[in-house]
């Protein structure tokens, strides 16, 4: 069975990108959010087997949406997403409990690499 991927990130080419590279690789993309609260919204409604979570986001950033998602699910696995230049909000995404990171701009090797990693696929 493939795996279910949720893609949260408030740029359309970002989700693209991202989504292009899972289903070229053989992963399901259940869903997408432009926000941490639709992140949240969507993870209770989809319980995908991994979320990718942008950082830098309106409305709820990604680490606020990471803390409740895994106050729901203490099991889930999220892939925070961020640009070189945060590493402050990266290492607080970790100490949160994110099982990745990806840092932007990011290589195919590297979005695989993770997804492969949290899946226990390498």
């Amino acid at each position: 069975m493939a795996g279910r991927i949720l893609i949260v990130d408030d740029a359309p080419i970002i989700r693209l990108m991202l989504k292009d590279i899972l289903v070229a690789n053989g992963y399901e993309v259940v869903g997408e959010g432009s926000d941490g609260n639709e992140g949240v919204q969507k993870y209770k409604e989809l319980k995908p087997d991994v979320v990718t979570m942008d950082i830098t986001m309106p409305e709820k950033d990604g680490i606020q949406a990471l803390e409740e998602i895994l106050a729901m699910d203490e099991d889930a696995k999220v892939i925070v997403i961020t640009a070189i230049d945060q590493r402050e909000a990266l290492m607080e995404a970790i100490r949160v409990g994110a099982a990745d990171y990806i840092i932007k701009p990011f290589e195919t090797d590297r979005v695989l690499s993770a997804i492969r990693k949290v899946f226990g696929e390498g």
